[in-house]
Formats: C-alpha cells, structure tokens, sequence
C-alpha cells in the first residue's frame, strides 16, 4: 500500500493530532526540552557504556574481581532501557544519529529538527567521555582511551564495517517496529530497545568494539583525542540506521493486514 504525503514529512493517513514521534512525543510542543532530553539520554547512555568498559580495562571491581566482557553489553541494554522509559515521552529517546536519520529519511521525523538533535547527542556523548576521565582519572584516557571503539586485533576496517551496519539496522528495525507501529504493545518498547542494542554488543563487541551509534563512539574520541577508523564509526551505524528505517517503513510495516491508522508520526 502507498502512501502519499500531505506535506513534507507526514504520511496522507497521519492526522494533525497523530503526528507523533517515537513513544508517542510531540515535535511541535518544546524543541528545546527535547533537544536536553536528548543529550541527556546519550549522555547517560554512552557513560554507562564507557565507564564500565573503562573500569574493566583498568581492572576496577566493585567487589571480587574486575568486570568481564559481559559487563558491557549488560550496561549498554540496561541504560538504555532506564534511558528510553524516562526520556521517550519527551524526546522520542533517540540517542543516536542512526535512530534519527533512519526516521527521518522515512518521513517520520521532521528534517529540520535533525541538526538540533544531533547536536544534542553529540554534546552528551562528549560530556559522558569527559566524566569517565573526571572519575575514573588519567588512566582513563591514556590506557583506556575512555571506551573509545576500535577494530579487534587483526579485524579490518571492511569487517568492523560490516557488522556494524548489520546490528545498527537490527536495532533500528526493532525500533521501528515497537515504537512507531500501534499494532504493538506499547509496554515492549523499552524492554525490547534496551535487549536489542544489548544483542547487538554482544555480537559486535569482539569484531568491531560495538558502536551502533556514531556519539557513542565520537564522543570518547574527541575526548581521548584517539581517532581510530572513526570513519567506520561514523558511517556504518549511519547506513545501518538508514536501511533498517527504510527496510519496515517501507515494507514489513505493510504486513499482516491494513496499515496501522493511528500514524505515530509527526
């Protein structure tokens, strides 16, 4: 079924009063409260991830012995699950570039609101790498590189590429799917978030370090000042993004009876 757009960015089956973004916010009500939520969100998102990457390089437990490898992909899941159940009524709980282009691109998300956003995440995820550093001290950054994402030994850029658009357009389908769609329960959506991106670290952590979000890979760079393939970082997830958000809008969105009627977009 095709669809035509009454202006730009809304779908013709998208009344003034559906056009949501994702969980239900509203673009035209505060722009700036949602650009804090979303610097916020990656703040506390790209911290949790790195500050537990940074105190596992650095042998730093709690009690008993230092964080293993599954630490890491526990952390990124569980904040962002905690991320998108606070903040997703104000912002959408983007968090990440590729979540926002991925909308966008679809006509789910208005254009000119994607610098402001991405901007934010940005900010955050810079704020997130200079508290590992202010915390956890030097070490952080000269040793630990502040979680900064890079190939595995003997894992090319080719590869890290690769499987970080493979996981970031699995992430981005799986939020299309719970938060934009009405047939789904919207109890699901942060639960199912949070387990996807921890599925994805889990299968990209030892190829490519898991990024499946430019920031959180930019952001403890820029601090560190440790710039490693940050190309793949920045345009994989990006890709992926863009691929899953285009692989359910334009298609798996369309199954399984009519088009849902309540729009969810903005």
């Amino acid at each position: 079924m095709a669809t035509t757009k009454t202006h730009v960015g809304v779908p013709d089956w998208a009344s003034p009063q559906q056009r949501r973004g994702l969980h239900g916010h509203r673009l035209d009500v505060n722009l700036a409260a949602a650009a804090v939520a979303e610097a916020l969100g990656a703040f506390g998102l790209v911290f949790a991830i790195c500050a537990t990457v940074v105190g596992a390089a650095l042998a730093r437990p709690v009690v008993g012995t230092p964080y293993g490898s599954l630490a890491v992909p526990l952390a990124a899941g569980l904040a962002l699950t905690c991320m998108v159940a606070a903040l997703g009524h104000i912002s959408g709980a983007h968090f990440n570039p590729a979540v926002t282009l991925g909308l966008a691109v679809t006509g789910r998300f208005r254009w000119r609101h994607v610098p402001v956003y991405l901007v934010a995440q940005l900010l955050g995820a810079i704020g997130a790498g200079l508290a590992c550093w202010l915390v956890y001290g030097e070490s952080a950054r000269t040793v630990a590189h502040l979680g900064a994402t890079f190939p595995a030994a003997g894992v090319g850029a080719g590869a890290a590429f690769a499987v970080e658009v493979m996981v970031t357009f699995l992430l981005v389908l799986v939020i299309m799917a719970v938060a934009t769609d009405s047939r789904v329960p919207t109890g699901l959506a942060a639960v199912a978030i949070g387990a996807a991106l921890t599925t994805a670290v889990f299968i990209s952590g030892p190829i490519s370090g898991a990024s499946v979000n430019p920031v959180r890979s930019l952001g403890p760079m820029i601090v560190a000042g440790k710039f490693t393939d940050w190309w793949v970082y920045l345009v994989a997830p990006m890709l992926g993004g863009i691929l899953g958000g285009v692989t359910y809008n334009g298609f798996l969105r369309w199954g399984n009876g009519p088009a849902p009627t309540n729009g969810n977009s903005n």
